[in-house]
């Protein structure tokens, strides 16, 4: 490097020159003029380069197409021809009505066998006896040879009433003291009296069943 540096020759210790420097500045000054006066007489063309012009060509439309007749058929003649069937151009509907027809029973069955209903028998109204003697009057009077022996007893008795409403039989319904009945039916064919009985307001004879107790006083 230093011995580059030292056979490089010095630029700074060249002398300048005033004329040639004039003279650079003006050949640069004619070149300038040259090249503008050249600018000048170019033709417009050369300078400015119009865009390019496209022209559309229209497209040929196909051409239309007619449309094809098709010919008509032809009717032919028929060698038999039948007879179309009428179409009414109205229906009128009629409605039916059915009828029941009346069945005559007498025809059928004969008056005879056509019977009125035969009236039901009513039951008569049956009353039964009711009693009249006053409770104070039906006790009859105790036997002397039970009162003694201190002996009760109690019996059940069927009574015999008549249309008048009198007892005319007295009977034992069960076992009973011979002392005791006989003491009974005495005083009740002798005192007691009943309303008689009565079918549809027919006085009636009648039975009736009774309860009779004989029983000391203490």
């Amino acid at each position: 490097m230093l011995e580059y540096a030292a056979s490089r020759r010095k630029l700074a210790s060249r002398p300048s020159s005033p004329n040639a420097m004039l003279l650079i500045i003006s050949a640069h000054v004619a070149l300038l003029a040259v090249v503008m006066s050249a600018k000048m007489d170019l033709p417009r063309k050369l300078i400015y380069d119009p865009p390019t012009r496209i022209d559309l060509v229209p497209h040929p439309s196909p051409p239309r197409q007619q449309p094809v007749k098709t010919p008509a058929p032809q009717a032919r003649p028929i060698d038999n021809p039948q007879p179309q069937p009428q179409v009414p151009t109205a229906l009128t509907v009629q409605p039916t009505i059915e009828t029941t027809p009346s069945i005559d029973f007498d025809k059928i069955l004969g008056p005879s066998t056509i019977r009125p209903p035969e009236p039901q028998p009513v039951a008569p109204v049956r009353q039964t006896a009711r009693l009249l003697t006053p409770p104070s009057e039906l006790k009859p009077p105790y036997p002397a040879s039970k009162i003694a022996s201190e002996e009760e007893a109690t019996l059940r008795l069927r009574l015999t009433i008549d249309e008048r409403g009198r007892v005319i039989a007295v009977d034992p319904v069960g076992p009973a003291d011979r002392e005791f009945l006989d003491a009974a039916r005495r005083y009740m064919i002798a005192h007691w009296r009943y309303e008689p009985a009565t079918v549809d307001g027919r006085a009636v004879a009648s039975t009736l069943t009774v309860t009779l107790r004989f029983q000391l006083d203490v």
